[in-house]
């Protein structure tokens, strides 16, 4: 019956099974950097990936997308989970798998792990004479000590990705903002309103997403446990080295380079022993990027205060514009109230109805539009009067 139902093709389900299949290519594409920035184009399904790097598939779901889910760094026993924005990230102990690196927005990321990845050349000043043994081999083992883990290096590269990222947004919607907003003080017409209302729901978007991050950072930081999930290096060396640290010294050879590794396997599982609380060199990192998504989060508030003002400005504009409509509504229903009393007095002069004092009176018209006239302006003036005491009409 399957069978069946594939050889009668439809031209709409021709395409969907395509876009379903490019999709499907795109969420499958990974590339892996290891610790010499060297990189390989992956294309494995989720399965595959979580045997690669053993997760859970409710972890990898994070990475999905088709699916949304909010900023988030997660640290399991072997990898770290990264979902910031665009930036989909796998980070192990020795190895950095990227999700759809083929991405606008990721090709950039891709360059600086290649570039940053890689130690530096400090261990290999370790390979001098024997002459310099002892100095060459306290530069080994203090460069060794201020170095970052592999996981720190990429986390660092993914962090100040994304900060720029969202920075640079930040940047561009103040750019259109601050004019739109002048051009809409200047004059106040539907496209400037339109065009502010649209550049206001971007940057809620863009406030949501800086918000997240920002979030996502400072749970970090309030809570250690969670940093120290993050030392992939030294939770692999405490399995790897499940020895105590006192014998540590027994072990060290007299080649510089060898001594030196050997002592750094000595310090990590000392530190797991003795040191599993200290995570002031991530608290350090993650701080420095914390104050940069803060600034941009900062800027934002800025901008959405000098939205508000302008805001209250045109309503204080508006107002200003609707009471001057009043007070012109005012001035004329006085001035109808007057006419219609000035009316009245003609229509009662003008019934036909015989009356004595028509006859042989023609002074009495004269004296009666003269005084009707004084009689209506007297009443329209004391109502503007009135109002202008009462604080209706603006002197």
């Amino acid at each position: 019956m399957a069978r069946d139902g594939f050889l009668l093709p439809v031209e709409g389900s021709t395409q969907t099974q395509a876009s379903l299949k490019k999709k499907t290519a795109v969420s499958r594409s990974w590339i892996s950097l290891d610790h010499n920035g060297e990189s390989s184009i992956l294309d494995a399904d989720k399965y595959t990936i979580m045997r690669r790097v053993q997760i859970h598939a409710r972890d990898l779901r994070i990475l999905d997308p088709l699916l949304s889910y909010p900023s988030t760094i997660l640290g399991r026993e072997k990898v770290i989970v990264l979902n910031l924005e665009h930036i989909k990230a796998i980070i192990t102990a020795d190895e950095v798998l990227l999700r759809d690196p083929f991405d606008n927005n990721v090709i950039p990321i891709v360059e600086e792990l290649r570039r940053r990845l890689p130690l530096g050349n400090a261990v290999s000043h370790g390979q001098g004479e024997e002459e310099e043994h002892l100095g060459v081999q306290h530069d080994v083992e203090s460069s060794e000590e201020n170095e970052f883990p592999f996981e720190f290096r990429a986390l660092e590269v993914a962090l100040e990705a994304i900060c720029s990222f969202l920075n640079a947004r930040t940047r561009e919607l103040e750019n259109e903002v601050y004019p739109a907003l002048d051009e809409l003080t200047s004059k106040i017409s539907s496209r400037n309103l339109d065009r502010v209302r649209k550049l206001k729901s971007a940057m809620t978007r863009l406030t949501n997403r800086v918000q997240k991050v920002r979030d996502e950072l400072e749970q970090l930081l309030d809570d250690d446990d969670d940093m120290e999930d993050l030392y992939l290096s030294r939770k692999l060396a405490g399995m790897s080295s499940p020895d105590s640290a006192s014998g540590a010294p027994d072990w060290f050879l007299p080649s510089p380079v060898i001594g030196s590794k050997i002592s750094r396997i000595s310090r990590a599982s000392a530190a797991t022993t003795q040191g599993e609380n200290d995570v002031e060199e991530l608290e350090m990192l993650l701080e420095a990027y914390f104050m940069q998504i803060d600034g941009t989060m900062n800027k934002l508030t800025t901008l959405r205060e000098y939205i508000d003002d302008t805001e209250d400005y045109i309503n204080i504009q508006l107002d200003n514009h609707r009471n001057q409509l009043i007070q012109l509504e005012l001035f004329l229903s006085s001035g109808t109230v007057c006419l219609s009393v000035y009316s009245m007095v003609a229509a009662i002069f003008g019934m036909n109805i015989p009356t004595i004092w028509k006859e042989h009176h023609g002074y009495v018209f004269k004296w009666v539009v003269i005084l009707a006239g004084v009689a209506c302006a007297s009443i329209f003036v004391s109502i503007i009067s009135y109002a202008r005491h009462k604080g209706l009409v603006g002197s």
